[in-house]
């Protein structure tokens, strides 16, 4: 018998009501086990594309971008595939974009729904996600917009994903990422 999946309604309540906005950019070893405890089975059937009936709403829709994009991190920290479903994620976002069904959610889902934008090493990409981000209620997340796409700019990539996706830094890149506040 296989197990039952927590449902799009559990991730959205999971991430906006369980956890606090101070949760959702630090690295925290128990909520990544939590993560893991609650949602891992639910992430690989994301990856497979399994919830392709989730998309039917724009909740539905943000929450399996939530389980690829932000889970993703959480699950598989200082991992490859932490990264691994950033393409699908930003297909996801680009889709709810282009039918409008961003403009419906809640400025905070919102936000969320954008992040597989700001997520992207493509500078095409950030060039929509400025756009995307530059609206009232959205100004912190435009702020670290614009510093994501300055590294994009600079370097052409992330430095800090350089040691995890085994690339090798270049020395500007080696003494960026000595400098505080370098990664993300």
């Amino acid at each position: 018998m296989s197990e039952s999946l927590p449902g799009r309604d559990a991730v959205i309540a999971f991430w906006f009501e369980e956890l606090e906005p101070a949760h959702w950019f630090r690295k925290d070893e128990a909520l990544d086990g939590t993560i893991r405890e609650r949602f891992s089975a639910l992430h690989g059937a994301a990856a497979a594309g399994e919830l392709w009936h989730w998309r039917d709403t724009p909740q539905g829709r943000l929450a399996e971008i939530l389980v690829l994009d932000q889970f993703s991190r959480n699950l598989y920290r200082d991992d490859p595939r932490a990264f691994a479903q950033d393409a699908m994620a930003l297909v996801l976002a680009q889709e709810a974009v282009a039918h409008g069904l961003d403009g419906g959610l809640d400025v905070t889902w919102r936000s969320f729904l954008y992040m597989p934008y700001m997520h992207s090493e493509s500078l095409k990409v950030h060039d929509e996600a400025v756009r995307l981000f530059d609206q009232p209620g959205l100004e912190d997340n435009l702020r670290f917009e614009h510093l994501h796409r300055d590294i994009l700019l600079r370097f052409g990539r992330y430095p800090h994903r350089n040691a995890i996706l085994g690339r090798e830094s270049s020395a500007d890149e080696l003494a960026f990422l000595e400098q505080p506040g370098s990664s993300f």
